[in-house]
């Protein structure tokens, strides 16, 4: 079972961000910005505490943004590097080209969105792991009609991805552990989701849910993009991630 310093993050920030274009300009959604710095900072501030120190990052529209903060602005002892979309590929596209331009071998990938941050335990999420092909991390909410929601049986093994509809159920948090050697399984076709293409795909060689209960918040929206400030300081408080360093 690899540790989280073995594992290697990879962080899909390659969309449009086209809800919350109107408060951002020109600037890519994941460099929004949240209490002084960039939300994406954030995550690699909170990969950090989790132990993760290598991470890639898979930029589309925008780019020259992330790569000039985190050239300009390095986060101490991280390994922060980005691999330009030159053309948009999806979810699953971005991820395949990222982990291939990065020449990444690690044993596992831990997948994250560039536009959302929950607080969940990485060493649970590689302990989840076990002898599947990868992991979703999800959580419960009462309303999955913004994201869709996840079936798995007791087991915790995933049955069903289904598409949004009202009511209570558990939706995917956009976080992932990947083996390495699930990617040279990932359809050629471009643009390429993770959610659509390659997850049902996946089923059959095992994917587990994992069920977390930790803060999360996803920036898509003005309306949510407007929680992160106190989002960001009620978790500087609980000392989910430090702020300082």
């Amino acid at each position: 079972m690899p540790a989280p310093g073995n594992i290697t993050a990879l962080i899909l920030a390659g969309g449009f961000g086209t809800r919350v274009k109107d408060l951002l300009g020109d600037l890519p959604k994941p460099m929004a910005p949240v209490h002084g710095k960039p939300f994406i900072e954030w995550i690699v501030r909170w990969l950090k505490a989790q132990g993760v120190c290598d991470v890639v990052i898979s930029a589309g529209f925008g780019s020259e943004f992330v790569v000039n903060h985190f050239f300009n602005q390095p986060v101490p002892e991280m390994n922060v590097s980005c691999v330009a979309e030159l053309q948009p590929m999806g979810t699953g596209g971005g991820l395949a080209h990222a982990a291939s331009e990065s020449r990444g071998t690690p044993p596992a990938w831990l997948v994250l969105n560039g536009d959302s941050l929950i607080f969940a335990d990485v060493a649970a999420i590689i302990e989840a792991l076990g002898d599947t092909s990868g992991v979703i991390v999800t959580r419960a909410v009462l309303d999955t009609s913004r994201y869709g929601s996840v079936r798995a049986d007791d087991s915790g093994r995933i049955t069903a991805f289904e598409e949004k509809q009202p009511g209570a159920g558990q939706i995917n948090a956009g976080v992932y552990l990947l083996r390495h050697e699930v990617l040279a399984d990932f359809p050629a076709a471009r643009p390429l989701s993770l959610e659509r293409d390659v997850f049902p795909s996946l089923i059959e060689k095992g994917l587990r849910a994992h069920v977390v209960e930790s803060a999360f918040l996803d920036i898509g929206t003005p309306e949510s993009f407007a929680m992160a400030e106190e989002f960001l300081a009620t978790a500087r408080q609980r000392k989910a991630i430090n702020i300082e360093r």
